[in-house]
């Protein structure tokens, strides 16, 4: 399987207008919606049922934000073997940002690779984007 780009996690100073305007302007739904340690964290898609790609909504002040604009864009890949040898050539060329970690049914196995403009691109496996595939707590 080639990489297949999932999602775009962006930093968010006010969840309710984000999603207002993602809604008025590019008619994007709740997809999915979770509360993560004391945060709530959105989906938002073209349409909730079957989603193909989604905007992870992450609520942070602006203060707290070291990098402004997206957070980091998202593609899935085959395998954990996949996510460590992009995580390899990443860690050789001195752009690997996030070592490869299992974070759990939701977010997967996953690592986080630097782009030449500083954007970061998370290669992950096992994380589902459909909510319906989301293991119950």
């Amino acid at each position: 399987m080639a990489p297949r780009l999932t999602h775009v996690a962006l930093r968010v100073t006010d969840l309710r207008r984000a999603i207002d305007f993602y809604a008025g302007y590019a008619g994007l739904v709740v997809a999915h919606e979770r509360e993560e340690n004391g945060t709530r964290i959105v989906w938002l898609a073209e349409r909730a049922e079957d989603p193909d790609f989604v905007f992870v909504l992450l609520p942070m002040a602006h203060a707290e934000v070291e990098r402004p604009g997206v957070h980091h864009f998202g593609f899935a890949v085959a395998s954990r073997a996949d996510v460590d040898a992009i995580a390899a050539r990443a860690r050789a060329a001195g752009i690997l940002r996030q070592e490869p970690r299992d974070a759990g049914p939701v977010v997967g196995y996953f690592c986080i690779v630097e782009d030449p403009d500083r954007n970061w691109v998370e290669f992950s496996f096992g994380q589902p984007i459909d909510p319906r595939r989301i293991p119950a707590h």
